[in-house]
């Protein structure tokens, strides 16, 4: 039987286990100091993986990989549009990273400058501030890159390992682009190209969303139990019901329920909350008291607000040859030639023809994504058909294998209509108010996402293709990139941590998370959530 008792001594607390809880607890039980770590999931069996995989690729069953929904992880979404939050979320050891897509960049300095547009606040910190700590996180979790991206930030040393080649259709890309004059590079994956950290090279199942049966590509888990080996305690199905103050503006524990629904509570010197952009500012607005009224670290009444995501634009055609796809289940070829200055012209690199207007409108960065898994896959239907023998055979033949897509993300400004609150007319299994995700997208990420169809057409147009589908403003959806629920600032009346990632109300809770991300980019922000938490894992180290 698990003990979950809570430890009689521990110098932190970190409520949480995905990417950000796992590295903090790993660092700071790495460097002497007691950690317990409170993770409302459970533990996933490795072993496990192989029929997650199979049980995903099953049509109709893929929603359930990972054990998500029913009343332990109910949300309202009262917003203009309708948010799922539950196909974004992972509650276990691991966390989101269990299911990710596993793409890793840094984000560019003009993010952290606000020099996007005037919407966008600086940050307090800037690009060199994080660059050791991004580099410290792509060696914990195993970065496979090349350093071809004319686009990307400067960097300080080679990624830990070599990158993925481009594919087949990525060739095809590359020549399109060359002919428009739009560069593309390598994307950095935080999966194994070859054998690292005792886990082996990509074998190649395809089915990284949403589960690696190998253990090529990173997740969390692989942390926590190194933070268990450097002596961290994690306590699973604890979900933290609440935090505990004293009179001198300190938490002094956190409250857990048991799966028995027995609560106990955990002491600690310091408390770090990792848990993520939604579930952190939910439990800092559950943990109100007669001293703090409005929920803990909520001085400023910003905690829930500037919600922020990155949103999908897509394009697709079919050409009249193979294009390969679904051989391999990642991007591994990409274009931030419109990140930072999305308005620029397309032009024909041989005639000068312009083909895409430049534009002055206020835009949001734009990443270009060049698909490897265009169209419908050969296994799903195989297993949805009703055809059988060579009659299935012809059916797979015409409808696989010419298909060709891109994909892209932009990112929102932040805006404080846009917030995560508490919807006290519903509550969960342990009668707690759920999470209620106010959402809409805005003008600018509007126009963001036409301009990107725009760039996306002119290349499907370029190799050919009959294009078929576009994800536009009207169809779009987020990429699950939570962010700006609990924002850093200088100002304790316009944000809610430091720069440190120290709550400027209480001098023992930290939170490292994107939810302290001021701005969003257009990058996915998985890598800077691991050079964040490594940078409050050492401020949280310097004050014990």
């Amino acid at each position: 039987m698990e003990q979950r008792e809570p430890s009689d001594r521990a110098d932190v607390c970190v409520v949480g286990a995905g990417p950000a809880g796992s590295l903090v607890a790993s660092r700071l039980a790495s460097d002497g100091h007691d950690v317990v770590v409170l993770e409302a999931g459970p533990r996933f069996a490795f072993d496990s993986r192989q029929e997650r995989m199979e049980r995903a690729i099953r049509p109709g069953d893929g929603r359930d990989v990972w054990e998500m929904g029913g009343e332990r992880d109910a949300y309202s979404a009262s917003g203009e549009r309708h948010y799922p939050l539950n196909i974004s979320r992972v509650k276990g050891v691991g966390g989101s990273t269990l299911h990710w897509q596993g793409m890793v960049m840094r984000l560019h300095p003009t993010d952290f400058e606000g020099g996007h547009d005037t919407d966008d606040p600086a940050w307090p910190i800037g690009y060199d501030d994080l660059r050791p700590y991004y580099a410290e996180a792509e060696q914990a979790m195993g970065v496979a890159g090349d350093a071809d991206n004319p686009f990307a930030p400067p960097r300080e040393t080679p990624y830990p390992m070599p990158g993925f080649s481009p594919s087949y259709s990525d060739s095809l890309f590359a020549d399109a682009c060359e002919s428009l004059g739009i560069a593309t590079h390598s994307v950095p994956n935080a999966r194994n190209s070859e054998t690292y950290d005792g886990r082996s090279q990509c074998v190649g199942y395809g089915t990284c969303q949403p589960v690696c049966p190998s253990g090529a590509k990173y997740d969390a888990s692989v942390h926590a139990r190194d933070a268990e080996a450097a002596g961290a305690r994690i306590v699973d199905r604890a979900p933290v019901q609440r935090l505990e103050t004293d009179g001198e503006g300190g938490v002094t524990a956190a409250v857990y329920a048991t799966p028995d629904g027995t609560e106990h509570r955990q002491p600690a010197r310091q408390f770090v909350l990792a848990a993520g952009g939604i579930e952190i500012p939910r439990l800092l607005l559950l943990s109100q008291s007669e001293q703090h009224p409005d929920g803990l670290a909520n001085s400023s009444g910003l905690v829930g607000q500037y919600f922020m995501e990155h949103l999908y634009a897509g394009a697709d055609g079919v050409l009249d040859q193979e294009t390969r796809q679904n051989h391999i289940g990642f991007i591994t070829s990409e274009s931030h030639q419109f990140y930072d200055d999305p308005g620029q012209a397309v032009e024909r690199a041989d005639t000068g023809e312009t083909v895409v207007d430049s534009t002055d409108e206020s835009l949001s960065p734009i990443k270009l994504e060049f698909l490897n898994y265009a169209g419908p896959s050969p296994v799903e239907l195989a297993l949805g058909g009703e055809s059988w023998g060579d009659e299935l055979l012809a059916d797979l033949r015409a409808a696989y294998g010419t298909h060709i897509a891109m994909g892209g993300l932009v990112g929102q400004p932040p805006r404080k209509e846009n917030r995560v609150t508490l919807d006290t007319s519903r509550t969960d299994d342990h009668g707690n108010p759920v999470p209620d995700i106010q959402w809409s997208l805005g003008p600018r990420v509007e126009r963001s996402l036409r301009r990107a169809n725009e760039i996306q057409r002119a290349i499907l147009s370029e190799l050919g293709a009959e294009i078929g589908g576009t994800i536009g403003p009207d169809a779009t959806g987020p990429a699950y990139h939570h962010m700006g629920t609990t924002r850093m600032g200088t100002d304790p009346a316009e944000s809610v941590v430091t720069p440190t990632l120290r709550t400027h109300d209480l001098a023992n809770l930290s939170i490292a998370s994107s939810s302290v991300f001021v701005t969003a980019g257009s990058l996915n922000p998985t890598l800077t959530i691991g050079a964040l938490a490594l940078k409050c894992a050492d401020h949280v180290d310097e004050r014990l």
